[in-house]
């Protein structure tokens, strides 16, 4: 049995039969599907009354409130997917990692892996080992319904670069110089954290999960060449995976318009674009046989309206010849944008490409 809902010599659910997931598998949907990476986040007062006083780790491990966050953006905005609230370093943090999220910073690594010994701290990770994800994601499938829960995680080198760095950057002079320098301890880190982030979906997948994003949020940073030869065997090792589950792969990353064809090579059904490139472009770089996702620039979502509807106009106008689109921003919302807006935004485009 597929964990999509369509096992074999069965009805499909309706799950299965959803817009979001028939626009991934590039098959005739009813409109254009519609979801918000960081949809579930701060830009909703539901959900920053639910977080107060709750430090980010904590409310990822808390079953309930996994739930309730998960749930507010379909509620409110009438998504036709669901996305798992979590955040990437939490497999880290479930393995021993010591680590933080700190308000206004991001993750914080205590001990930044630099060395060989230093790999000792990514040990495997286990089912037991984010029980409470397993526990949310039967909450969450029982609540949705025929809405698909989208499961995720962090791209390996991401994380490698969280890790090595000790936290954010802007130019992964650590991370690249043991790239570059190091290139059998880099690789070999990169295969633990694929090994890691694997088991993790692998995890949402059994628990429920209808498709699975990967998000390579900082990999724009690097040039082709050194994707292809640094980066893309430890991705493509988590999308094979879970390849065998049948459910959808996601892949996206930011300002990553160069490396768009590798990273559907990399072994993504679907290729997320950022705003910085046309999708009617980006499909002709990635090459046939993908879906696209997204890609509306979201400080859009802060000007009139008129321009909001204008500019989705333009981003559903460049999809029109897509074998397959899932609308999305390019980006994460924002923590400052109207809820209003996008919960007209996915009405408008729900309209525009009703069939």
């Amino acid at each position: 049995m597929s964990a999509n809902g369509s096992p074999t010599g069965q009805q499909p659910t309706a799950t299965y039969e959803s817009a979001f997931l028939k626009a991934c598998r590039r098959e005739p949907v009813p409109h254009t599907p519609v979801w918000f990476m960081r949809q579930a986040g701060r830009s909703l007062p539901e959900y920053r009354k639910v977080r107060e006083g709750i430090p980010m780790l904590e409310s990822c491990m808390r079953p309930e409130l996994v739930t309730e966050i998960t749930l507010q953006p379909v509620r409110r905005h009438n998504v036709d997917a669901a996305i798992y609230f979590s955040d990437i370093v939490v497999p880290l943090k479930a393995i021993g990692i010591d680590l933080d999220i700190k308000p206004g910073v991001g993750p914080v690594v205590e001990r930044p892996i630099r060395t060989r010994a230093d790999l000792a701290q990514l040990r495997d990770l286990t089912p037991e080992d984010v029980s409470y994800v397993t526990e949310a994601i039967g909450l969450l499938t029982r609540e949705l319904g025929p809405t698909p829960l989208i499961g995720f995680a962090g791209a390996p080198f991401t994380l490698a670069s969280y890790l090595v760095e000790g936290g954010p950057s802007r130019t992964y002079e650590n991370a690249k110089a043991m790239m570059y320098g190091d290139p059998e301890l880099w690789a070999d880190l990169l295969d633990r954290l694929a090994e890691i982030t694997a088991a993790f979906l692998k995890v949402q997948i059994e628990a429920g999960a209808s498709a699975v994003q990967l998000f390579d949020s900082w990999v724009g940073a690097l040039a082709p060449a050194d994707y292809r030869r640094s980066v893309m065997p430890a991705s493509s090792k988590v999308f094979e995976a879970v390849a065998g589950y049948g459910v959808p792969r996601i892949h996206f990353g930011v300002g990553t318009g160069e490396l768009l064809k590798l990273m559907g090579e990399a072994g993504a059904d679907v290729v997320g674009v950022d705003w910085r490139v046309p999708l009617d472009e980006a499909a002709r770089r990635v090459g046939p046989g993908k879906a696209l996702q997204g890609n509306l620039d979201p400080t859009v979502l802060f000007a009139t309206r008129e321009a909001v509807e204008a500019k989705t106009r333009e981003v559903l106008d460049a999809a029109a010849g897509l074998e397959g689109h899932v609308f999305n921003l390019g980006h994460g919302v924002m923590p400052s944008t109207d809820p209003d807006a996008l919960t007209r935004l996915v009405e408008y485009v729900h309209t525009q490409t009703a069939r």
